[in-house]
């Protein structure tokens, strides 16, 4: 299986079927998934998986598999997607990580090569992360990883309205940091 990219303790990868029980104990702990409001059914796992495998077709890029190197556990998601932000789109790093590794530093690890590899790769000029106003333990991974808070929108979502501030850095303010 191909790595899209390593860091020092995880290794991103695209996701396969095999894939799907890790997926599955992400996708449906209603913790890890309080940004969505709701743990996913089988069904929605499955379509998550599908949605991830068409983008990886469609744009060469998606939400990866987050491998712990030592273990080789699929530990979370992390990946750049294009997203709808308030009528315009953008580049995307997202991550969804198993509760069991939250508080060690790996979405962060896995969120700034991310960013590297929209900028590096995909030649991006702003670099995004769409958070809930409530997840603030991804909205300070966004800042770790450089963000800055650019404004706000509500999405409506499973019934429900979910304001969301827009996290984003610049490729020059990135280019600036990485010549320190």
């Amino acid at each position: 299986m191909e790595i899209i990219m390593e860091t020092e303790r995880l290794l991103l990868r695209e996701m396969t079927d095999a894939d799907l029980p890790a997926l599955c104990r992400m996708l449906q702990d209603e913790e890890v998934m309080c940004a969505y409001a709701h743990a996913f059914s089988d069904e929605e796992a499955h379509d998550w998986l599908s949605r991830q495998q068409a983008r990886y077709r469609q744009y060469g890029f998606g939400l990866w598999a987050v491998i712990l190197k030592k273990s080789g556990e699929m530990i979370g998601q992390c990946g750049v997607t294009v997203q709808d932000c308030n009528g315009r789109e953008v580049l995307e790093v997202g991550y969804l990580f198993c509760k069991d590794f939250w508080g060690q530093g790996y979405a962060t690890e896995a969120a700034q090569a991310c960013r590297d590899y929209a900028f590096t790769h995909l030649h991006a000029d702003e670099v995004f992360s769409i958070i809930r106003d409530n997840n603030f333990p991804s909205q300070r991974v966004a800042e770790r990883n450089g963000m800055r808070p650019h404004g706000s929108f509500t999405k409506h979502y499973y019934g429900i309205d979910m304001p969301h501030i827009v996290y984003s850095i610049r490729r020059e303010v990135w280019e600036k940091e990485q010549r320190k």
